[in-house]
């Protein structure tokens, strides 16, 4: 299927050098003739890159038109200029809005005084009396990547701090904003990791600090004004495995930093008023214990799994340093995942997973902040297959709930939930120009058999006249690690699909979390090829039930995800059509054998250690993409990735793209493999919105282009 129009010479791929390389471990030496592709200072890489993305290009210029008419079509489903839901904190009104034409948001507040009712605005228009805090297209004047790592308000709302990322490698640089002046205060704080507190005086900030691998691993504290060199270290956290996060109460009376390995977690506490004093630890770290604290009122809340796989809430006194004083609330239950909670002066909100989807408990207080018996209700939601969320709530006293529902045909929604009666108020569904039409689009549950006979749920929307004939084209998305969760969502750009007959489906395969945590277990360490085979298994059933036909299916997948697409592709090479691997972790095995690599310590947990246990390194070269690769045909292949990714390096898609044009039968006139990088961007590619939309149509228009989908349906 795939063209590359009226050329009398087809353009030929970039061959990579082999340079002879050997890795050895545990008696097995493995060549790696491409592993020089790491070095990005290396001139002789870079030009690599570039010849790649100038292949790229050139087999993909045909398809020019299609793209432009798909970055056209997701401009108009989009309202440019919009204006976030307004929320309450402290004597403010804090928004985001875009604006047309511009890439990143612009944030803002209204004072309570001049508006005391939420500010209401037709899109398009500025809100009265607004103060524009931070204007991020003003920030990203002259800069290739921006990219904020955290933007925090002090407690009076007289500071701003913030945190700018130019590169994409995710280590920002620090900014302290007087919003009453707009005067710089301070940017001595440079290279830092995500998160930021306040002192409760407003003197002093906390922030992190990287090691060499990338891993947050102290915090500390500087004077607001001072020289960097003055900081103190507060916390450090010697264990490799721990990773570590900032953050703030609801009520800014408590700083807390959370430190968590893939199986075991541990809570650091300190009044904000003393920002001079050391942390205090909630309940020291057991093995294989996790758990999670919200600060509210003289209450810890704690969700953890000490008495249960799928978590329970409890509660102990502020000031708690020992898990002996929980008290269970909501006690564990098999199949129900309790995720998070968020606590407030009259109520607290559960976040659970039950049957595969999200779901929002309200348990009432009393002014002593006891449970009212009685008073405890799931948020309820009109949808066979949607997404529920506690959204943005900064108040404390608040005594109504804000929450965002969407599903994959209904957009984003915020309600206002009365706590009290259980009544939603909507105060904004997302508008979708264009023409929209909810009633055009079906949304499905499917079930795959997976080969140990586990049932294994997929996502499915369509048009509503796209009947399971065995016709249509198809996608299949999939994640499957970290016990990451692929919930239902709208995208206006996945119109662009729809609406030329495409069925898109989402596997939510083992090693996410969508089933709770047994299904996160299921699918990680020894039992991670579970997740490869629940999604070749979720293919099928996608051809069987006749949803999309045999030779017209797609599959994507990032990061993690892209590990799983490059897996699949080695199980079942005849099934898919075309595969778009976004920075895909497709040389898994080389990169967790390596600990001075980022994430790599953190991440034995997850895949198992390599390094020191041969039969943790016999599994994982059983199933990583890059060293499993066949003689055999492959779809056409889409790798895309950015030069400055931390998570995970250029190097895997390169080396990977290098290898499938080495040793696959591939003819690139007909199954062309590609490799597209981003020479300034990190793991999540370009941050303009318009520039996000353009590199979504370029990926879109390969896949429709290759599955004879590139017309849009009347």
């Amino acid at each position: 299927m795939f063209r590359v129009n009226d050329h009398t010479t087809l353009p030929q791929p970039p061959k990579a050098a082999r340079k002879a390389q050997t890795r050895t471990h545990h008696g097995d030496a493995v060549a790696d003739d491409y592993e020089w592709l790491r070095d990005k200072s290396d001139p002789d890489v870079v030009a690599h890159l570039e010849a790649e993305n100038a292949y790229t290009e050139s087999v993909t210029e045909h398809l020019a038109d299609l793209r432009a008419d798909i970055f056209g079509e997701i401009k108009s489903h989009t309202q440019e200029s919009d204006l976030s839901v307004p929320v309450r904190h402290g004597p403010w009104w804090y928004y985001t809005r875009t604006v047309e034409g511009e890439q990143y948001p612009l944030y803002a507040r209204i004072a309570t005084g001049t508006s005391p009712e939420r500010p209401v605005t037709a899109a398009g228009e500025v809100p009265a009396h607004e103060e524009v805090l931070l204007d991020a297209n003003a920030e990203a004047q002259g800069q290739e990547f921006f990219s904020l790592g955290a933007f925090d308000i002090s407690p009076s709302g007289a500071l701003l701090a913030y945190a700018v990322d130019n590169t994409g490698d995710e280590r920002f640089d620090v900014r302290v904003k007087d919003l009453g002046t707009g005067e710089l205060l301070d940017d001595a704080v440079t290279g830092v990791g995500y998160g930021l507190a306040w002192s409760r005086a407003e003197d002093c900030l906390f922030y992190t600090r990287v090691d060499e691998a990338w891993r947050p691993h102290e915090v500390w504290r500087h004077r607001v004004g001072g020289p960097g060199e003055d900081d103190a270290l507060v916390h450090a956290e010697e264990d490799e495995r721990f990773w570590m996060g900032l953050s703030t109460s609801r009520d800014d009376r408590f700083i807390v930093i959370g430190l968590a390995s893939k199986n075991s977690s541990e809570c650091w506490m300190l009044d904000s008023s003393t920002p001079m004093e050391p942390f205090a630890v909630v309940a020291p770290r057991q093995e294989n214990v996790e758990y999670d604290v919200e600060p509210a009122g003289d209450r810890l809340w704690i969700v953890h799994n000490r008495s249960h796989r799928d978590f329970e809430l409890s509660w102990a006194p502020i000031g708690s340093t020992s898990a002996q004083d929980w008290r269970t609330v909501v006690p564990g239950q098999d199949g129900v995942r309790v995720a998070a909670v968020d606590a407030f002066e009259t109520h607290v909100a559960v976040s659970l997973r039950r049957d595969g989807l999200t779901q929002v408990d309200i348990l009432g207080l009393d002014a002593h902040q006891e449970l009212v018996e009685g008073q405890r209700f799931p948020v309820a939601v009109d949808e066979a297959i949607y997404t529920i969320e506690v959204g943005a709530n900064p108040e404390y006293a608040s005594r109504d709930l804000q929450v965002r529902v969407e599903s994959m045909v209904t957009p984003a929604s915020i309600y206002d939930l009365d706590v009290r009666t259980g009544e939603l108020s909507l105060v904004k569904r997302n508008v979708v120009p264009g023409g929209y039409e909810p009633a055009n689009y079906r949304q499905h549950r499917l079930w795959a058999t997976a080969t140990d006979g586990t049932q294994i749920p997929i996502s499915v929307v369509a048009r509503a006249d796209v009947e399971p004939d065995g016709t249509a084209a198809g996608l299949l998305y999939g994640y499957g690690a970290y016990e990451i969760c692929i919930d239902p969502w709208f995208s206006p750009s996945r119109l662009s699909y729809l609406d030329r007959g495409l069925v898109y489906a989402v596997a939510h395969v083992r090693g996410g979390g969508e089933m709770g945590r047994g299904w996160y277990e299921d699918g990680r360490m020894e039992h991670k090829e579970n997740t490869f085979s629940d999604f070749v298994a979720c293919a099928d059933h996608l051809v069987d039930s006749g949803w999309v036909a045999a030779d017209r299916l797609a599959a994507e997948g990032g990061s993690a995800g892209g590990l799983l697409i490059g897996a699949a592709l080695n199980q079942a090479r005849g099934r898919f059509r075309v595969v778009h691997a976004a920075v895909p972790f497709v040389d898994a095995l080389t990169t967790i054998l390596d600990p001075s690599l980022p994430l790599t310590v953190v991440e034995w947990e997850e895949w198992g250690d390599p390094l020191h246990d041969e039969d943790v390194y016999r599994r994982m070269r059983g199933y990583t993409p890059y060293e499993n690769i066949a003689s055999t045909t492959y779809p056409t292949i889409l790798a895309t990735t950015g030069l400055n990714d931390t998570r995970v390096y250029f190097v895997e898609p390169a080396k990977w793209v290098a290898r499938l044009r080495e040793v696959s039968t591939n003819d690139p006139s007909s199954r062309p493999i590609m490799l597209k990088t981003e020479m300034v961007a990190g793991h999540g590619g370009k941050t303009g919105r318009y520039d996000a939309w353009r590199d979504a149509a370029f990926e879109m228009a390969v896949i429709l282009d290759e599955l004879g989908a590139n017309r849009v349906r009347t």
